[in-house]
């Protein structure tokens, strides 16, 4: 049996993910509060923000991730704030690192010893994993800190099998950015204006790129950088 455990999958990238690895023949499953509405793959409601609710789901996965013969991770989950140097309340930010990081911790913790070789430990980064831009204070921290993250687990890892890798989406198509962009079209009309291609990514171009990672564990410990070639400003 193959399996992949995705964060966040009930919408954007998370959901495009999901329906991928789920037509590829993996047992899918989604931890988020709001369901996947893709047929066929599982649902457990799961606050990424709290602990408990966390232990909860881990203690359903157990027994799947060690019965399987290749295991997916993904940690795709995260939250975004409007916040800067000057204005992010630590409790803000510790809510974000929650969510962002420390959940994903917790998850490793629970699972990688379950894990057979085979399986992958994959975390949905960005492009401000590697740069910033002003107004995502604790965004931009906690996706630094995703890249790390990903880079010592690698090391951690070495010779049990299991193959990291941080994936960086530029400017996606998804709820989160036109949320961020206060739905405003000139606004995503700009931002998608800084590749080389000048649109929006599309959620299943990262979803495919997501598969081929696990897939392929030649990329272990890379930062996979998929933003249709960005402007330098």
């Amino acid at each position: 049996m193959k399996l992949a455990i995705i964060t966040g999958a009930s919408v954007g990238i998370g959901q495009s993910t999901a329906a991928l690895f789920f037509a590829a023949g993996y047992t899918t499953y989604n931890l988020s509060r709001r369901a996947c509405p893709i047929e066929g793959v599982n649902n457990i409601a799961c606050d990424l923000s709290d602990e408990t609710s966390i232990a909860a789901a881990m203690d359903t996965l157990r027994e799947p991730a060690a019965a399987a013969d290749s295991v997916a991770l993904v940690h795709n989950a995260c939250q975004m704030l409007k916040d800067t140097a000057m204005e992010c309340d630590s409790t803000d930010l510790q809510s974000v690192l929650q969510t962002n990081v420390v959940a994903a911790n917790s998850i490793n913790q629970a699972l990688l010893p379950t894990m057979p070789r085979s399986s992958s430990v994959l975390y949905v980064g960005s492009t401000l994993s590697e740069k910033a831009v002003p107004g995502a204070y604790s965004y931009v921290i906690s996706k630094h800190a995703m890249a790390g993250m990903m880079r010592a687990t690698c090391q951690d890892l070495m010779d049990t099998g299991i193959h990291t890798a941080c994936i960086c989406p530029g400017m996606t198509d998804t709820e989160m950015l036109r949320t961020h962009l206060g739905g405003s079209q000139d606004a995503l009309e700009m931002v998608a204006g800084l590749n080389s291609y000048n649109r929006l990514i599309l959620p299943e171009e990262i979803g495919n790129l997501i598969l081929w990672a696990h897939e392929n564990p030649v990329i272990n410990g890379a930062v996979l950088h998929a933003n249709l070639g960005q402007k330098e400003s």
